[in-house]
């Protein structure tokens, strides 16, 4: 039986119902998509592989290869969400000031995406499950440094920022503290009570480089988004001191002491490449360094910012690959 005319025209054709299923699907893509940025400006995920780097090769120079790799994966998994959770709670705290600054106006929280409930329900649940991770994987001492550091972090560096350009230096801290989270996983303490020195070398000169290796990198962007942060009342070295003589400065003095502090990386394990690497990455960023502390513009704080980068991930990689106990 032929359906009436009327009927014929209000159902829809196939080619309308594979437009719409079409359009459906486009629009989960892009949801999802949106999702997935936002859940990377929430936890920075650049910023949290470098913390699991620090983590693996203090581990890796304090004791070599692991008897468990399960729990060190462990380890640094509960790092990670310790990471996530420090970077949310920093954006709850910051989301005001992020609003007057065009690079982090996007932000979830600062846009108004999430609410700051939701923020520190996911900074509290990942902080806890991370905590839990790393005391089950490796004990209450690489928990408690990690806790120190999301402290330290949150609840020091984050208010500092507008307070005082020391900031700098109190957050230079809480990037060398995970350190501390790998040598006390791989029984640093231990070791170094039986008489193994080597380990414990390796690990404070892992940390003072992390820690100095921080201000010529900060310095970088203070520079680059001076402007931003004078607009949100950071008081940043770059925004009190307008010319960058005290930033340049201090970048260079910072880069001078890494240089030694870098080779002696390579003294426990008396590798010449490791002697090596750590010669070329430290005289490169101390290059790159000068030339910032020279100029004083853009271009030589974007080369100092890729520097630091290509330094460190250098740094590490010969660590881990040439400086671990033989």
């Amino acid at each position: 039986m032929t359906p009436p005319p009327l009927v014929n025209e209000l159902r829809p054709s196939s080619a309308a119902v594979a437009g719409l299923t079409v359009s459906a699907a486009d629009d989960q893509a892009a949801g999802l998509r949106a999702c997935l940025a936002d859940a990377s400006k929430l936890v920075r995920p650049r910023i949290a592989v470098m913390v699991l780097a620090t983590v693996f090769a203090a581990a890796w120079l304090t004791a070599g290869r692991p008897e468990a790799t399960g729990r060190l994966l462990w380890l640094l998994a509960g790092t990670a969400l310790v990471a996530a959770s420090s970077s949310i709670a920093n954006q709850v705290l910051e989301r005001r000031l992020d609003r007057l600054m065009t690079r982090t106006a996007d932000r979830p929280l600062a846009a108004g995406r999430l609410s700051v409930r939701t923020g520190w329900l996911l900074a509290g649940l990942t902080l806890a499950a991370g905590e839990a991770i790393c005391w089950w994987a490796a004990g209450w001492q690489p928990a408690a440094a990690a806790a120190a550091t999301w402290l330290l972090y949150v609840a020091a560096y984050t208010p500092l920022k507008t307070v005082t350009p020391l900031n700098t230096a109190v957050g230079a801290v809480a990037g060398a503290l995970p350190v501390a989270i790998g040598w006390l996983a791989a029984d640093g303490p231990a070791r170094l009570a039986a008489g193994d020195a080597r380990g414990a070398l390796a690990v404070a000169a892992l940390a003072t480089v992390l820690y100095l290796w921080q201000f010529p990198h900060f310095m970088a962007i203070a520079w680059l988004y001076r402007a931003h942060y004078a607009a949100a009342g950071m008081r940043m070295l770059t925004v009190v001191d307008p010319s960058g003589l005290r930033a340049a400065g201090q970048a260079l003095a910072a880069s001078l002491a890494l240089l030694p502090a870098a080779l002696v990386l390579a003294v426990p394990s008396g590798s010449i490449r490791m002697f090596l690497s750590a010669a070329v990455a430290g005289s490169v960023y101390l290059l790159a360094t000068i030339r910032f502390a020279v100029r004083r513009d853009d271009a030589a704080a974007r080369v100092l910012l890729l520097s630091s980068l290509g330094s460190l991930l250098g740094l590490l990689t010969a660590a881990v690959v040439f400086g671990g106990p033989s």
